[in-house]
């Protein structure tokens, strides 16, 4: 195409010189790029197995923490309906003339969260770590009651 014909304010060259522009500020700023906090808190996640069960009374769940201290792990209701059960394993001080020669047990930040049922009793809720095992239990509300039907006197004028 010979471009000396075409006026440069023509309408197609404005539109070129739009996509172009977009284009660029759609590669500086990338809208859908998740945050450092996010992958962290995925590969926690990932990295921490649970068992949820569930009971006629109580909703219970496990994960396996060995090694870990009451201090190391926290647990708490966030948003009034999201368990969030976290915390760090630490890292063994290493002692003077011992190297590793395998390290596969995980250390670093474990997280998991869990949305609770309609039912579940944020306010009722226990947690108990023995031998390793982190068991946190959460009661469930009772039924409510089913509406009894309203009785209208029918008056004869």
């Amino acid at each position: 195409m010979d471009f000396r014909i075409m006026d440069v304010d023509s309408p197609l060259f404005s539109t070129l010189k739009q996509m172009m522009d977009l284009a660029d500020d759609t590669d500086k700023s990338s809208f859908n790029a998740p945050t450092r906090t996010y992958l962290r808190d995925a590969k926690a996640m990932a990295a921490t197995p649970a068992d949820v069960k569930e009971y006629p009374s109580s909703y219970v769940f496990i994960i396996d923490m060995p090694g870990l201290k009451s201090g190391d792990i926290k647990v708490q209701v966030e948003e009034d309906n999201v368990l969030v059960i976290s915390g760090e394993r630490k890292r063994e001080e290493e002692k003077e003339g011992a190297k590793y020669v395998r390290m596969e047990r995980r250390v670093g930040k474990f997280m998991r969260k869990f949305v609770l049922p309609e039912n579940a009793n944020a306010d009722a809720i226990s947690v108990v770590c023995q031998d390793g095992v982190l068991t946190v239990t959460v009661g469930k509300l009772p039924p409510p009651e089913p509406k009894k039907p309203k009785k209208i006197e029918v008056k004869i004028a």
